[in-house]
C-alpha cells in the first residue's frame, strides 16, 4: 500500500465510519470533481470514494493530483475544468500532500499530473545550475525528468521565494536589490532576517546571501516564523522587528490584521533563487498530446499576478473555494 493511500485510508477513516449517506456521497465526489447520478452512489460509498487506490480507477479519465495548499489545488481545478470544457474527462484529487507523497502518487499512477515549479522540481530529480534563467532550468527540468514524466504545460506563472522590503526602508537607504542590502549594512549593526526556521539551511537564505552577494555572515541574522512568509511574517516586517523578509511572490500582501501594506521585492540580478514557472507534470502514458496542447494553451495566461489575486480570494476575507476560483479565472481567460 502507497503512502498517499494509506492517508487517504486515514482521512476516510476519520470522516466517517464506512458508511457514506446519499448527501455525503455526492458531497465526497463533488469534492474530487465527479459528476455521478443516483445509481452510482452504493458504489462510491465503497473504495471509489478512496480516490488515491490506483485500483479504484475506473475508465479513461485523467486524474490531476494537487499539493495541500490551496494555490496548487486551484491551478489542478483551472487544469481539470478546461479538459472537461472539451469532452475530455478530468477529476481532481486534492490535497494529496507534500511534494515526495504526490510525486510518488504520480509514479504509481494514481494521478496522471500534477502542478509543479519548474526550479524546485528539477532540484528534486537531479541538479539544477546556479544562476540559470527561467529557459535553462526549464531545460534542467527535462533533463532531470524520469523518462515516464513530462513537461505538459508551462505557464509564465511563478510562485518563488523573494525578499521583501517596506517602502519606506527601501527609500530611506536605496535599497532596491539584494546587492543594495550592503547600504543598509552601512547604517546598521546587522540585517534581521524574517523567514521560516528552514530558511537557515536553503541555498537561497543568509548562507546565499553571503556566497552570491558578499554580505558578512556574522551580520546576518535570521528570525524564524512558522507561517512560511504570510501574514505574521508580514506584520514583523511592517513593525520593524526584521528588516527583510523572506515572502513568497504569490502571497497577498497583507499584515496579521488584514490591512494592505506597501512592500518592495528587491531584485535578484544573480538568480540566487531559481526560477520557479508553474507547470504540468504528467505521465506519458496516461496524457495525450491533445490534452497537453490544451493545458498549454490555458496555461499560457497564467500569470503571477493571477496567483496573487486567486490566493486572496481563498486567503482572505471571501474564502472562496478552489472550484468557484478555478472556474472564474477560467472564464475571463478564454473567449
Amino acid at each position: 500500500m502507497s503512502q498517499l493511500h494509506r492517508n487517504y485510508l486515514h482521512h476516510n477513516q476519520m470522516q466517517a465510519r464506512n458508511q457514506y449517506s446519499r448527501r455525503d456521497a455526492l458531497r465526497a465526489a463533488a469534492r474530487v470533481g465527479v459528476v455521478i447520478s443516483t445509481a452510482s452512489i452504493t458504489a462510491l460509498a465503497g473504495c471509489a470514494l478512496d480516490p488515491a487506490n490506483p485500483e479504484g480507477r475506473q475508465g479513461k479519465e485523467i486524474r490531476i493530483g494537487s499539493a495541500m495548499f490551496p494555490e496548487s489545488e486551484i491551478i489542478a481545478r483551472i487544469w481539470a475544468y478546461a479538459l472537461q470544457n472539451v469532452g475530455v474527462a478530468a477529476i481532481v484529487v486534492p490535497q494529496i500532500g507534500s511534494r515526495e507523497v504526490y510525486l510518488e502518487a504520480l509514479a504509481e499512477g494514481s494521478v496522471d499530473i500534477v502542478p509543479e515549479y519548474s526550479g524546485n522540481l528539477g532540484a528534486y530529480y537531479g541538479e539544477v545550475p546556479v544562476g540559470a534563467d527561467a529557459d535553462s532550468v526549464m531545460q534542467a527540468v527535462r533533463d532531470n525528468l524520469p523518462a515516464e514524466f513530462f513537461i505538459a504545460a508551462i505557464a509564465p506563472a511563478q510562485s518563488k521565494d523573494a525578499y521583501r522590503i517596506t517602502r519606506k526602508t527601501s527609500e530611506e537607504f536605496g535599497v532596491k536589490s539584494l546587492p543594495d542590502l550592503k547600504r543598509l549594512l552601512a547604517e546598521t549593526q546587522s540585517i534581521r532576517i524574517g523567514g521560516s526556521p528552514e530558511l537557515a539551511e536553503r541555498p537561497y537564505g543568509p548562507k546565499g546571501l553571503t556566497t552570491f552577494y558578499g554580505l558578512p555572515a556574522d551580520r546576518l541574522e535570521l528570525v524564524g516564523y512558522g507561517d512560511s512568509g504570510g501574514p505574521l511574517t508580514i506584520h514583523a516586517l511592517v513593525d520593524d522587528a526584521v528588516d527583510v523578509a523572506n515572502i513568497f511572490t504569490t502571497t497577498p500582501l497583507r499584515d496579521s490584521s488584514g490591512q494592505r501594506v506597501d512592500l518592495v521585492t528587491l531584485d535578484d540580478p544573480k538568480r540566487m533563487i531559481s526560477a520557479q514557472n508553474v507547470v504540468a507534470l504528467a505521465r506519458r502514458d496516461r496524457v495525450s498530446e491533445e490534452a497537453a496542447r490544451i493545458l498549454t494553451s490555458i496555461s499560457k495566461d497564467l500569470t503571477t499576478g493571477d496567483l496573487v489575486a486567486m490566493n486572496e480570494r481563498a486567503s482572505g476575507n471571501e474564502k472562496a473555494s478552489a472550484g468557484l476560483i478555478a472556474r472564474d479565472w477560467l472564464s475571463g481567460s478564454t473567449k
